[in-house]
């Protein structure tokens, strides 16, 4: 099983640069874990697209209808948030050097991924990849750079 954060979650259902990649490595990979917190993000996104008129509204509908199904095939295995990973969050930041730019869900995926033994959590957000190391996690970003 393998960690993904919402950014990879949204390329295997989003046509857009790395998608192959990321659902290649999905594919290989097996099950896929991403903190609970995701299914908001990868529902906001998905929104997001529609907004903006990346997607259509017919496009839109798919996009939920093949989650659905995937759900029902089980394909994300969806980790918990609770109390105790809330804390664990507000502790790592205060500990963080100043030097981290580091956001709220971004923390919350890493402290997930590691609570749950996971030792690499899959991402191309740049962000996330550098913070990685605080949290003693090895990031892994399989999407080429954009030429």
């Amino acid at each position: 099983m393998i960690y993904f954060d919402t950014a990879y979650l949204a390329k295997c259902y989003l046509n857009e640069h790395g998608s192959k990649e990321v659902r290649d490595l999905a594919a290989a990979g097996g099950k896929i874990a991403c903190c609970e917190f995701g299914r908001i993000e990868l529902a906001a996104t998905f929104h997001r697209n529609l907004r903006q008129a990346t997607i259509s509204s017919a496009e839109f509908l798919l996009l939920w209808k093949q989650f659905d199904l995937d759900e029902g095939n089980r394909l994300w295995t969806w980790l918990t948030v609770n109390h105790e990973l809330f804390a664990d969050v507000t502790t790592r930041f205060r500990k963080l050097a100043p030097s981290v730019y580091l956001r709220s869900a971004d923390a919350l995926h890493l402290a997930c991924a590691v609570e749950h033994g996971f030792r690499e959590i899959h991402s191309n957000d740049a962000h996330l990849l550098a913070a990685a190391k605080a949290f003693r996690i090895k990031g892994v970003n399989v999407v080429p750079p954009v030429k």
